[in-house]
């Protein structure tokens, strides 16, 4: 098989799965329970149009179920949005996109927004199951079955045109889900929302910035929502003019400030505080240290490269950052930073019981010598580990899960997909956290592949998914 066989991980899966996986290396850790839910693109084609853009394809929930008694049950399903009942009805993509343009020119795709294929994030909270996207409302689908039961507006208090971003985070105190959503009926805004345990969403203040920027995560303290904000503005006339897609309407202005902005969780007024440019798009964990805010992320170096890599996703290498930074902001303004790793990585991970705390360990995806890995850096130790997967095999986000309520931070497993392009199907790889170096602990492998995805979490509650 070819160099670039890896590329099979963009293949469609067409079919929707629902069986016990009989197939597992090793032994399921006994007191492994609950549920990892997965989020990500399961197909770039429909019938005979290919998306163009690697954010664009039809949006696929995986769940993988573990009853503690050693099995796992694998679920996949579609989000039945109007981007894929589109393509179920006619055979066809006919909807725009972030990078895939709505056919028939520019008067087709103008004043159009892109439709929302609820590809990027999931969580389960206040008993409701979201599947998250960049631009627009979450969907709601059961957390059993995976069936899609529609747009989710929170009762009335997420209008239809407000987004809610594909990267919440939860305090891990007072059980609150904190997340924002870029305001693009109001240039240079940026609107926060707090949920509270029993799934109702409240709004915090509008905050002010110095242009309008697209925005991707964030982290969050006991007392703020911590935003890095880049330099990186979609052009307004192309976009709405129909042009060129909204990707392509995406620049990096370096000669603009990067604002890391502090929003108190309480209302607040936010503190922005300007500083040269610089890229982060994927956020591990910030926490207060003293009077100071520190913040972790994965930092990038080439937009160029980001932009192009996910523009020609079927055939380039994937876009890494360079390095894990941290960077402390003091209450005088000054913003310093740290480069703690530095190699090719993305997709990072913390235990998220460390929300808003310091933490010592953190897991990506990384760029080995010879292939990839899942990687863990110890913080105290100032170590790096890594578990390299063989060449060629495709990557996933690792999650950790902790291996009971009060276990320490690091005492838990990885849990990550991995492709393998000879066999073209995907295994889940469970990996003793204390050890990720080691081989896996047990390795499930599916019947399939599972098209390269995003973002994952996991809940100590075990769907039950109902039999075929």
């Amino acid at each position: 098989m070819g160099i670039d066989a890896w590329h099979r991980i963009y293949d469609s899966l067409d079919e929707e799965h629902d069986y016990d996986v009989e197939e597992i290396d090793g032994r399921l850790p006994g007191g492994l329970a609950g549920t990892l839910y997965r989020n990500g693109p399961g197909r770039w084609q429909v019938g005979e149009s290919l998306l163009d853009h690697i954010f664009d394809g039809d949006g696929m929930l995986s769940m993988f179920a573990f009853p503690g008694d050693g099995r796992v049950h694998y679920r996949n399903r579609y989000v039945r949005t109007r981007h894929y009942r589109y393509g179920q009805r006619h055979g066809r993509a006919g909807l725009r996109g972030l990078g895939t343009q709505r056919p028939g020119g520019r008067l087709a795709n103008m004043l159009r927004p892109p439709a929302n294929v609820a590809n990027t994030g999931v969580v389960l909270h206040g008993g409701q199951l979201l599947a998250l996207w960049e631009g627009g409302r979450p969907f709601r689908l059961d957390p059993d079955s995976l069936e899609t039961l529609g747009e989710h507006s929170f009762g009335g208090r997420l209008k239809a045109m407000a987004a809610f971003s594909a990267h919440p985070s939860r305090c891990p105190e007072s059980g609150e889900l904190f997340n924002f959503g870029m305001d693009f009926t109001r240039v240079r805004s940026l609107r926060c929302y707090r949920v509270d345990t029993g799934g109702t969403l409240h709004h915090l203040p509008r905050v002010s910035l110095p242009y309008t920027p697209w925005n991707h995560d964030f982290a969050l303290t006991r007392r703020y929502l911590v935003f890095v904000i880049n330099p990186v503005i979609p052009k307004a006339a192309p976009i709405l003019l129909g042009s060129g897609s909204i990707a392509d309407g995406l620049t990096y202005e370096p000669h603009r400030p990067t604002c890391f902005t502090l929003v108190p969780r309480d209302g607040g007024k936010a503190r922005v505080i300007e500083h040269e440019a610089l890229l982060g798009f994927h956020f591990v964990n910030a926490f207060e240290d003293g009077d100071d805010v520190v913040v972790e992320f994965v930092r990038f170096s080439d937009w160029e490269q980001v932009a192009t890599r996910f523009r020609d996703f079927r055939t380039s290498d994937f876009p890494w950052g360079d390095a894990l930074m941290r960077y402390r902001v003091t209450p005088s303004g000054r913003v310093e930073g740290h480069e703690v790793c530095a190699l090719p990585m993305e997709l990072p991970h913390a235990d998220v019981r460390q929300a808003g705390r310091p933490h010592r360990y953190t897991y990506f995806a990384g760029r080995t010598e010879t292939s990839t890995g899942i990687h863990a850096y110890d913080h105290e130790k100032d170590r790096h580990t890594v578990h390299e997967l063989p060449p060629g095999h495709g990557f996933g986000e690792p999650v950790f899960v902790p291996r009971g309520p009060g276990a320490a931070e690091g005492d838990g497993w990885l849990l990550t997909l991995a492709y393998d392009p000879d066999a073209h199907r995907s295994r889940l790889i469970i990996l003793d956290a204390r050890d990720v170096e080691s081989d896996p602990v047990a390795v499930a492998h599916l019947r399939h592949h599972v098209p390269m995805g995003f973002h994952g979490s996991f809940t100590d509650r075990v769907a039950a998914p109902p039999r075929p």
